[in-house]
């Protein structure tokens, strides 16, 4: 069982919900020691004081702010700990509304929150009052050293947490947005909506994996193991599209043709 990360309440209105608060997710790259090329020996840094020269051991370092003037605040662990912030051991809920009114651009990590001692039942009131109305808790909440804002919502018999970015933590994507001249016409849009249709179903992440963490380890093995590496993967398509009609149409066949191979290759 992976180890709490946090422990505080769900407060909404005079109901307080005792929880524990695990990371729902796990990194899964493939991870690699930085080494000399030559022998292979690790590379190993140091912390040294500009200041001093001394090399700086973990429980030594501070955490410090430079003010414009030049001036340094350093703040330990226990500075961190006594914040005059509310939302230190609670998760105050600041309203309700429906999933679909958050973009997902704001959503940061996922955690799952697990009941505390006393806290079931209110746990389960909120898990079911949430689910029958269609609705999330957007709620205010301090992790990690910084406070978030996060939405709780309820998922089969969990309740979990997103934490959220602020807004002027995004970025404005306008620069990204095609020149307002450029148009389709609807006989593309019919095409495309069509190659969509063929592609179109129920979402099942299990159907998928990461092939270039396959890749990687099919390399390191090979190295491991003093043979060859595999050859490299034929690219797909790409360039320049000169007709987008023609790709559309050719689109859509290929779809077409892999559903009624996948079709067959079930039914035998």
């Amino acid at each position: 069982m992976p180890r709490a990360i946090w422990k505080g309440a769900v407060s909404f209105g005079l109901v307080s919900i005792p929880v524990k608060l695990y990371g729902a997710t796990e990194d899964k790259d493939v991870s690699f020691h930085q080494v000399h090329s030559l022998d292979g020996g690790r590379i190993r840094y140091q912390r040294i004081c500009e200041r001093c020269g001394e090399v700086v051991s973990f429980a030594d370092i501070a955490k410090g702010f430079e003010a414009a003037d030049g001036r340094t605040a350093i703040l330990t662990d226990e500075d961190f700990s006594h914040l005059p912030l509310s939302t230190l051991r609670s998760v105050d809920v600041v309203q309700f509304v429906h999933a679909d009114d958050i973009d997902p651009t704001y959503i940061d990590r996922t955690y799952f929150l697990q009941a505390d001692s006393v806290g079931v039942k209110p746990y389960v009131l909120l898990r079911e009052a949430l689910t029958s109305a269609g609705q999330v808790a957007v709620v205010k909440v301090a992790l990690r050293q910084r406070e978030s804002l996060a939405l709780i919502r309820a998922r089969d018999d969990l309740l979990l947490l997103h934490t959220m970015y602020w807004p002027d933590e995004l970025r404005d994507g306008s620069f990204a947005a095609p020149p307002a001249d450029v148009t389709v016409t609807d006989d593309e849009v019919a095409l495309a909506k069509l190659l969509i249709g063929q592609l179109e179903g129920s979402f099942d992440p299990e159907a998928h994996s990461d092939s270039y963490r396959e890749a990687l380890l099919q390399v390191v093995e090979a190295k491991l193991s003093g043979g060859e590496a595999p050859a490299p993967a034929e690219q797909g398509g790409g360039g320049d599209v000169v007709d987008l009609m023609a790709a559309l149409k050719a689109s859509v066949e290929a779809a077409r043709q892999r559903r009624e191979d996948a079709a067959k290759a079930k039914a035998s």
